[in-house]
């Protein structure tokens, strides 16, 4: 069920999704080379709760037999990890890396979801390249994302451009709706035919993230139940934000 949020909900959202794009802030000024996985993600749930958010995806439940709670505040993916990696007091940051973060904070019973994907030192141009082209397939997609128009318009605008660039998306992950759960429905995906799915319409909330993939679209789970990985070993890079969705142009709200 699609759920339209009231004036009083949009605050609570806008609120929570301030606190993760400050804690963006934090972790774009932070990460280093040299560091662990395990330090990069203290930083973000100390950033999230000193400014009175909980860390939703820590010890979130998918349901899933076998798949324990998620142990940590972020999913950090490095690399050829396209997105669920956790993180870890082992995997040491270095110099030529790509580090995709994405967490969930969570304040006053709403959610604020992002990622992004940060660049340590000096990488190949093409690599360079595939996060550019990640990012700026969200802000392809949200172009379509108006009232009257569908979210296969937005989908269709992602998987365009990036098929553009010579890049592919991941078909078994999308975008969601968020509120007062982590995922609610419409299911937004990465590629699809204009013209399809749910009209939009304006107090809708949703996370939009593109996750690229340098090479074939093809994804491997790795035994922690949770970490995917491109088949291939190629790049991988993830872009996202939650938006509103206004009687006019969407309004970001975790960008500050």
């Amino acid at each position: 069920m699609v759920t339209i949020k009231s004036k009083r909900e949009i605050a609570y959202m806008e609120e929570a999704c301030k606190i993760v794009a400050l804690t963006y802030q934090t972790l774009e000024k932070e990460i280093r080379a040299g560091m662990t996985t395990f330090e990069l993600d203290q930083m973000a749930e100390q950033t999230m709760r000193k400014l009175g958010a909980i860390p939703a995806e820590k010890g979130y439940n998918p349901g899933i037999k076998g798949v324990p709670p998620f142990p940590a505040t972020t999913c950090i993916s490095i690399n050829d990890e396209v997105i669920h990696g956790v993180p870890s007091k082992r995997r040491i940051i270095k110099e030529g890396d790509i580090v995709s973060v994405d967490t969930v904070a969570l304040k006053n019973g709403f959610h604020g979801d992002a990622a992004r994907t940060f660049i340590i030192g000096n990488v190949p141009k093409e690599t360079q390249r595939l996060v550019d082209v990640t990012k700026q397939a969200f802000f392809e997609g949200i172009k379509f994302a108006k009232p009257g128009n569908r979210i296969g318009d937005i989908s269709h605008a992602i998987g365009e451009y990036v098929h553009s660039q010579g890049f592919s998306v991941v078909q078994e992950f999308q975008g969601h709706g968020i509120g007062r759960d982590m995922h609610e429905d419409p299911g937004i995906p990465n590629s699809g035919k204009a013209g399809r799915g749910i009209r939009l319409e304006p107090g809708m909330t949703l996370a939009i993230e593109p996750m690229v993939i340098q090479g074939k679209p093809n994804i491997l789970e790795l035994e922690d139940g949770w970490t995917i990985v491109t088949e291939d070993g190629s790049m991988a890079a993830h872009y996202e934000n939650t938006i509103l969705i206004t009687e006019k142009e969407p309004k970001i709200l975790t960008i500050v």
